[in-house]
């Protein structure tokens, strides 16, 4: 402010101004406490209440009966009464002048909760669960599918059907699943919404007993439990899906028939195409020489059908996020571009060591 007033004589204030990119009233409002001095008190109108009024009005709102009333409510009671001692908004001035306007009841505050970040660099690291409502033979008889999924491989390592939603057959899901795959104390992440069966004492306490670290989407965010989401999708846009199922039987049947399939034979494209049981029981490394040997034999044979260079067999990702950092998110998104240009053949911005 002081260079604008000391320039301001021999440019003016107006261009000093735009020259700064500062508006005329920020600088005549800097410069008036300077010149003019602090502003003077406001004056009492002549109509205020005095000190001994306000005081009896203060003393009236806090008597017993008034204590936990509003002030709209006490004017309407004294004025039933035949007394008027002010307006409302000078009762609501007067406790506002003594720190006494606030909710009356603590208001409820949400908890900040912080966005769940979890890696995976190979098979059960980090598993989901989740549990889907399969239609049953009537209107409002469902059957329940808990689906525990390896968000590395998407193997489902565990499924049930239920004729109800449990956190006991959760608990005993997650129990034998651990003990079918050898989970050690601390080496398991178990992420899932915030169901009630999810956040049951009775899951907490057995996550505790086996080591794992339990974890929970924010919420009302759907998309911190994509991988459950995901295969839950697939599962019910499969063409022989049925509308309903006539018992638990019939779900038990599908559901035997769907993993199997989904594990074994559907080749996942999170996954460069493998199957969940590929990579979830380390074959990744054979398959993917096989796939490099049947693409150079293609190579040799016609080697003017690939532009750009020798095919290699897409390869599969070192690390599954759930929620990554922006950095790692940026680094997804180059590496996929790479791969989509060396898919594609645009290969002039390709790492030629990238895919090897």
């Amino acid at each position: 402010m002081a260079a604008v007033r000391e320039s301001s004589p021999a440019i003016g204030v107006v261009p000093a101004c735009a020259s700064l990119g500062l508006p005329r009233a920020s600088f005549y409002r800097h410069l008036q406490p300077e010149l003019l001095g602090p502003p003077a008190p406001r004056p009492t109108p002549a109509r205020a209440l005095s000190a001994t009024e306000r005081q009896a009005v203060l003393d009236q709102l806090h008597e017993p009966r008034f204590v936990d009333q509003s002030p709209a409510e006490v004017q309407a009671t004294l004025l039933d009464e035949g007394v008027y001692l002010s307006s409302l908004r000078t009762m609501y001035r007067i406790l506002a002048d003594h720190a006494e306007v606030r909710e009356r009841r603590n208001q409820l505050r949400h908890p900040h909760y912080a966005k769940p970040e979890l890696l995976a660099t190979a098979p059960n690291q980090v598993w989901s669960w989740d549990i889907t409502k399969l239609l049953g033979p009537a209107k409002w008889t469902y059957f329940y599918l808990y689906v525990l999924l390896d968000i590395f491989s998407r193997y489902v390592v565990g499924w049930l059907v239920a004729h109800r939603e449990s956190a006991a057959l959760a608990q005993r899901l997650i129990a034998e699943t651990c003990e079918k795959e050898n989970i050690q104390p601390g080496q398991l992440t178990l992420h899932a919404d915030r169901g009630s069966s999810m956040k049951s004492l009775t899951v907490a306490q057995k996550l505790a007993d086996l080591g794992v670290v339990k974890s929970h989407s924010r919420p009302y965010v759907s998309d911190d439990n994509p991988f459950s989401e995901s295969q839950f999708k697939t599962l019910k846009y499969r063409p022989e899906f049925p509308e309903r199922f006539g018992c638990q039987t019939d779900a038990l049947g599908f559901c035997r028939e769907f993993f199997a399939w989904y594990n074994h034979e559907h080749h996942h494209s999170g996954i460069a195409l493998l199957t969940p049981e590929i990579v979830h029981h380390g074959r990744t490394p054979t398959v993917l020489a096989t796939r490099q040997t049947t693409l150079d034999a293609a190579y040799l044979l016609h080697p003017e059908r690939f532009v750009n260079k020798a095919p290699c067999p897409q390869p599969l990702p070192a690390a599954v996020w759930i929620n990554p950092p922006e950095t790692e998110k940026k680094n997804e998104e180059q590496s996929t571009n790479l791969v989509s240009n060396a898919v594609t053949g645009n290969a002039e911005t390709l790492n030629p060591n990238f895919l090897h």
